[in-house]
């Protein structure tokens, strides 16, 4: 759309009024009302050339996802070809094996960086050459719903902003923040075993600058209005350019006041309230998604109210309580934690993983596992050939923060005298469970394709991370599709069945009622849908044999036989189905029942 032929556009005074109260929270009186004006120039400016999006109303969960949804998680050069630009590659390689299978693509930064596969970028607005250009990203937008990174926390050293507040150039001075080094700042929450403040030369002298994760990666002074607006226009030239779900990354670290552990401060959460408001004035069809890789009870509080912050929280306890039920082979942790999973409301949901480019995090289930369980899975990481990453405490000692190992090697020694198909099996049932529960799936590229630890990746970097981001030659790839006896061939054809099962039932809707049945120590068992219409999941995390009382999960049994989803066969009962009708469960399996 034109400037010329654009429509007027109005925001509404409830609209005004909350931007409003939003950067008075923020900013005081005195900065309120320049920030507002600005605001509200970036607001017209973007309206003008999106009136249609601008003027929709926003839809609610139900509307924007159904059962028929899942996210892939790749890089922009997860699959590379000679001659041809990785986003293309990408975008063939994804309309060829995974239309059917997901309906989102959630692109991991690709945008120019120095460091951190991509989470130091140097430009917000510009697709890195390497991996192709903008027309590419909107390729790969074709067939998938496109969810974008704002690395909104922090910025690279080699940065245009940095770099001008290397040689004292306004504004950008105030675009970081200098601490005087001897302040104690021991309290601040740490999310890595590095320095808080690192030194840097300027004409004025050494200034001592905030960086919470790395050297390379400096956070931004969201104290500064100037910054914050700064990023509102980011986030909506993301939009601009097709992103339709917005990832905050690292959001809980935002602001910054000293005195306090400067993590999920109030401002933090006024910050995304402020930009849901943005969203819902111009771009009420985009879903944000924050990512907080904390205690479940800190993660949940960017729900907000249910209506004022994000829509999707991802679901970080769900990896390590998974890999906890599997290493000790009872699903009581997992059970006892899922029935306790309070709705925050009809307008949000989870957003449920069990693998992404980064660790499995054990921070998230600190006070639901105990540390002698979170001591198994660092042994069981080390003993698979995994890594352990570790963050600084305020007392000086070092906690394990995250586990660095593919999801598969992780449930699987990949050296034991086991056979390949009892590792499938449990690989699968694993994500079975993630894909029944109540929420948005989201997957992990290479958990869609069974990847092994990526030994060579961490030896080539240095990063423990490496061993989860295995990228693939399409030649390769193809081949190893193509043959059906294939390890990657045959995961992915396992995992279509779960996906597929999944969304041709409504009982999966992300909203679709949820109930967690403690029937079995070793089984994990939920009832999804509507009462009358309800899908018994069961999925045994053991390597035995297991026998299920339906009498206690409230299942009527007198409409056995059932149908199982996954497998599209019959299942019957044992015993006398007036009696005592009981379900026979194999090692490592999931049945997701309907009445036959």
């Amino acid at each position: 759309m034109t400037e010329q032929n654009a429509q007027p556009f109005e925001i509404s005074k409830h609209i005004q009024d909350l931007l409003r109260d939003h950067l008075l929270f923020l900013y005081g009186q005195e900065r309120c009302g320049t920030a507002y004006q600005y605001l509200s120039s970036i607001l017209e400016r973007y309206a003008q050339y999106h009136h249609s999006a601008s003027t929709a109303q926003r839809p609610n969960l139900t509307e924007q996802f159904t059962q028929a949804d899942a996210i892939l998680i790749t890089y922009g050069d997860q699959v590379s070809e000679p001659g041809v630009a990785s986003l293309r590659t990408l975008a063939f390689v994804l309309e060829h094996h995974f239309t059917a299978l997901v309906s989102g693509i959630h692109l991991l930064p690709f945008y120019p960086y120095t460091s951190d596969d991509g989470f130091s970028v140097v430009d917000y607005t510009q697709v890195n050459p390497q991996l192709g250009d903008w027309d590419d990203v909107a390729l790969v937008g074709r067939h998938f719903r496109l969810m974008f990174d704002l690395v909104i926390n922090h910025i690279s050293a080699s940065s245009a902003w940095f770099q001008a507040f290397l040689r004292d150039e306004d504004p950008y001075t105030g675009y970081f923040i200098n601490v005087d080094p001897s302040i104690d700042l021991s309290g601040v929450t740490r999310p890595r075993a590095l320095p808080l403040l690192t030194p840097f030369e300027t004409p004025s002298g050494t200034k001592h600058v905030w960086t919470t994760f790395s050297a390379d990666q400096i956070d931004l002074n969201f104290a500064n209005p100037e910054v914050l607006l700064a990023m509102i226009e980011v986030l909506l030239y993301y939009i601009a350019r097709g992103a339709e779900i917005i990832r905050l990354d690292a959001i809980g670290y935002l602001w910054k006041e000293i005195g306090t552990n400067c993590i999920h401060l109030p401002q933090t959460h006024r910050a995304v309230q402020l930009f849901r408001t943005v969203l819902d004035a111009v771009a009420p069809h985009v879903t944000l998604i924050t990512e907080t890789n904390v205690p479940h009870q800190d993660n949940i509080s960017y729900f907000g109210d249910g209506t004022n912050e994000a829509q999707l929280v991802y679901q970080f306890p769900l990896a390590p309580l998974v890999l906890n039920a599997f290493v000790s082979e009872s699903a009581q942790h997992l059970t006892h934690w899922a029935a306790n999973l309070e709705s925050a409301g009809e307008h949000v949901t989870f957003f449920n993983f069990l693998a992404s480019h980064d660790g499995i995090g054990v921070t998230p289930v600190l006070g639901i596992l105990d540390w002698a369980a979170i001591d198994q899975l660092v042994e069981r990481t080390r003993a698979h050939g995994g890594h352990v990453s570790f963050k600084n405490n305020p007392d000086g000692t070092q906690s394990p923060y995250e586990l660095n190992i593919t999801f598969f090697d992780a449930l699987s020694d990949p050296h034991a005298n086991e056979a390949p198909a009892i590792q499938r099996d449990r690989f699968i049932v694993s994500q079975a469970i993630m894909l029944a529960l109540a929420g948005l799936p989201g997957i992990y590229i290479n958990s869609l394709l069974g990847s092994h630890n990526d030994h060579a990746g961490v030896a080539a970097t240095g990063r423990y991370r490496s061993i989860n981001r295995q990228k693939w030659q399409r030649a390769d790839l193809d081949r190893q599709l193509a043959d059906q006896q294939s390890h990657a061939a045959q995961i992915l054809a396992r995992y279509a069945t779960l996906l597929r099962a999944r969304a041709a039932d409504p009982a999966f809707k992300p909203s679709a009622p949820q109930f967690v049945i403690a029937a079995h120590p070793t089984l994990f068992v939920l009832l999804r849908g509507e009462p009358g219409a309800q899908v018994l999941c069961i999925h045994n995390v053991s390597s035995h044999p297991q026998r299920l009382d339906l009498t206690q999960t409230g299942w009527d049994a007198s409409s056995a036989p059932f149908h199982d989803l996954i497998s599209d066969a019959q299942v019957m009962t044992s015993g006398s189905v007036a009696e005592s009708p009981e379900l026979d469960i194999a090692p490592y399996q999931a049945l997701w029942l309907r009445p036959a």
